[in-house]
């Protein structure tokens, strides 16, 4: 059975240069669906459709995981009253559901096809971006046009994440994306000038330069940002992209403090026993341990980041010792006059999170032996009343735009 998308009708504007049809091709193509029909005589009958409304922008996670449930349609609010937006049926019944979608029959319900509200659809909990958000469908109007842009920008973040990324990078980051939709740019050129200015800082670095060095690290960071909200917005990423923007994040940091400290004239902590080649070596181990720790909670424990797990994780995250944290150590280092000092706070930032990352992966230990895990992230504590400080920094809550 071949599955093909169909797309009714055409919204009048494009969000992030995208215009809706385009968009949906794009999402649906990673799951599988790369044909889209428009005219049903030409189907098989083992084919089925999976059709939207062009008109609504549909959260792409619930488009895709329709493309699993056959004999399906799709209600959403529309204003004071719900409309079907999407479905998935067999060929024989394309024309019936495209009339329903349309809304040329007033009649909802077909044959053998199950009527599910858009609210009832997956888990709030997205993993991969580490953050809590119900799915959304919105109309696509001229009206709505900024504040759907802004949300699908939003919902390119993660809402997990180090303090620097959470708070001073939204803002300029959401005006470099629209410049780079307007330039024509992609993410992958975005991320090649990350890797030139992940070369120039280290360089830099290792020539005592650190001012120029820290400024081309600090761009670094931000273009580390644009590309992947770049990537999300336009629904484009490659394979290559993806890796070695990954790669970039994974590998680069524990190198800048090393050439950090080769760049230092002196290396005068006041502490005896601590010498350079010491606080560069914990720093790498540090480093590696915080790690692993991740990697095996998420992949033998909780199936998430840990920084999902409880909201003092989430709070950890925030300041733990990542590249962005330390770069701003390093920052007030400079300010203060003595880079030295600044390795030597990296070093005990790292090793210090590193700790506490083992002692957060031994309580999991122990309570996965009595169950699964789950994040808080994924139970009900975005719901409307929960005014914690814990779902006002980490859990989206969107007003209809």
């Amino acid at each position: 059975m071949t599955v093909y998308a169909h797309i009714l009708g055409e919204a009048s504007v494009t969000l992030w240069g995208l215009s809706s049809r385009e968009r949906y091709r794009r999402v649906l193509k990673p799951v599988g669906v790369t044909g889209i029909v428009d005219d049903f005589s030409s189907l098989q009958p083992d084919d089925s459709v999976l059709m939207v409304r062009g008109d609504y922008l549909l959260d792409g996670r619930i488009l895709q995981s329709m493309t699993k449930s056959p004999h399906i349609m799709l209600e959403a609010p529309a204003g004071s009253s719900r409309a079907v937006i999407a479905a998935h049926v067999s060929a024989d019944m394309a024309m019936k559901a495209r009339a329903v979608l349309a809304r040329a029959e007033n009649a909802v319900r077909l044959p053998g096809i199950r009527v599910e509200k858009l609210e009832d659809q997956l888990s709030s909990f997205d993993p991969r971006l580490r953050k809590s958000e119900p799915p959304f469908a919105e109309p696509i109007r001229p009206d709505t046009k900024r504040a759907l842009e802004k949300r699908l920008f939003a919902s390119s973040y993660k809402s997990v994440t180090d303090l620097v990324t959470k708070w001073l990078w939204p803002s300029p980051a959401r005006w470099a994306v629209r410049l780079c939709v307007a330039a024509g740019l992609r993410p992958n050129h975005v991320t090649t000038v990350s890797v030139l200015l992940v070369v120039a800082a280290a360089i830099l670095f290792a020539q005592g330069l650190y001012g120029w060095g820290l400024a081309a690290g600090w761009v670094m960071t931000f273009l580390d940002t644009v590309d992947g909200k770049l990537a999300r917005v336009t629904v484009t990423s490659t394979r290559f992209g993806h890796l070695l923007d990954h790669v970039l994040d994974l590998v680069h940091p524990p190198f800048w403090y090393l050439l950090w400290g080769l760049g230092l004239e002196s290396f005068a902590p006041g502490i005896p026993w601590l010498t350079l080649r010491l606080a560069i070596w914990a720093i790498f181990v540090g480093y590696i341990v915080g790690r692993l720790v991740e990697g095996i909670f998420r992949k033998w424990l909780g199936g998430f980041v840990i920084f999902c797990w409880r909201p003092v994780d989430s709070y950890f995250r925030l300041v733990t010792a990542r590249r962005n944290p330390n770069m701003i150590l390093l920052t007030i280092s400079l300010v203060l006059g003595r880079p030295d000092l600044g390795l030597v706070a990296v070093t005990g930032w790292t090793v210090l999170s590193s700790l506490l990352l083992l002692a957060r992966l031994g309580i999991a230990v122990y309570a996965r032996m009595h169950g699964p895990l789950r994040s808080w992230l994924a139970d009900d504590t975005g719901r409307v009343g929960n005014d914690s400080l814990a779902v006002r920094l980490f859990i989206h809550q969107f007003p209809t735009p």
